[in-house]
């Protein structure tokens, strides 16, 4: 117990949640820009939307539909919360305003509520809760012009351990699923899959060219690879082919599975900001540290002027 508090509590390199945070929430608004464009029959009062059930447990919470005005609104509110989060402009505010709204429309649109809906705002809170905008964005940038100390690079943040391990339980979970399903059962779930409203100019083309033990292969290799993730991520030996793999395989889902594509690239950003190896982050640490050097510079220049 007392090696889990502390592995909690260990310090962490910051860019990582900075990183985090100016990917998903660009990866969820993209998710959300088809909705958001018909914001009045998405979540307003000109849509269809499901009847009040009085308190049925399938319907636990019931949230009417919006006028108009109202839901417009919201959805600016959601733009805008969503990008200033991305810039890093009052980063905690500004995530706890999109994460509110996130939750919001992940209730009040339950018929349409994807995997994307409900993971993000669990995921924009904890990158709010944590230290964002510290030392890349417009928050970081102002603090060093104003001639404060620039933001620590390792800080203890338990919001990123969290995002850390909220990827390889959903990967654990799924591969549990599709053992509890026909995974095992039937060598060709994979090529099934394939065949659905989603598919791509890429999906098919795979499709026509691509034998078929190699869709049973594949199948056997994502399998493997969801039910050990715990394993594959703690191991140090094999941490690196797990982080590597998981980018590849939502690449493959991006690119064969269509809409499926933003919840591919948020994903990605949780595998990005919590499992790269920290040499493969040399290049963001260098552009961070050039920032903040010029936001010094740039101060220091005010400061001889004045």
């Amino acid at each position: 117990m007392w090696k889990i508090w502390r592995w909690i509590h260990e310090p962490v390199r910051v860019l990582r949640l900075e990183i985090l945070r100016i990917l998903a929430p660009l990866a969820i608004l993209g998710f959300m820009s088809g909705r958001l464009a018909h914001a009045d029959e998405w979540i307003g009062d000109h849509g269809f939307h499901g009847p009040d059930l009085g308190g049925d447990w399938r319907q636990p919470l019931y949230v009417p539909p919006l006028p108009a005005f109202a839901a417009w609104a919201l959805a600016c509110v959601m733009v805008g919360s969503g990008l200033a989060l991305a810039a890093g402009w009052k980063a905690r505010a500004s995530g706890v305003v999109f994460a509110a709204t996130l939750a919001f429309v992940a209730v009040a649109d339950r018929l349409a509520a994807f995997t994307v809906s409900k993971l993000s705002p669990v995921v924009v809170l904890a990158i709010a809760l944590g230290p964002s905008g510290t030392r890349l964005g417009v928050d970081a940038w102002r603090r060093r012009r104003a001639g404060r100390k620039r933001g620590k690079k390792l800080r203890p943040a338990s919001s990123l351990q969290f995002l850390k391990l909220l990827p390889v339980v959903i990967y654990s979970s799924s591969g549990i699923a599709k053992i509890r399903g026909d995974w095992l059962k039937n060598p060709l779930v994979l090529w099934t899959n394939i065949h659905d409203t989603y598919q791509t100019a890429v999906t098919f083309a795979l499709a026509s060219v691509l034998p078929r033990w190699a869709w049973t292969a594949s199948q056997g290799l994502v399998l493997t690879f969801e039910t050990l993730a715990p394993l594959w991520f703690a191991l140090p030996a094999t941490r690196r082919g797990a982080f590597v793999f998981g980018c590849g395989m939502h690449v493959m889902i991006g690119l064969m599975f269509g809409p499926v594509v933003w919840f591919a690239l948020l994903m990605m950003s949780l595998l990005i900001g919590g499992w790269a190896p920290d040499e493969w982050l040399a290049p963001v640490e260098r552009l961070a540290c050039w920032l903040e050097r010029r936001a010094e510079a740039s101060a220091h220049a005010g400061n001889v002027e004045g």
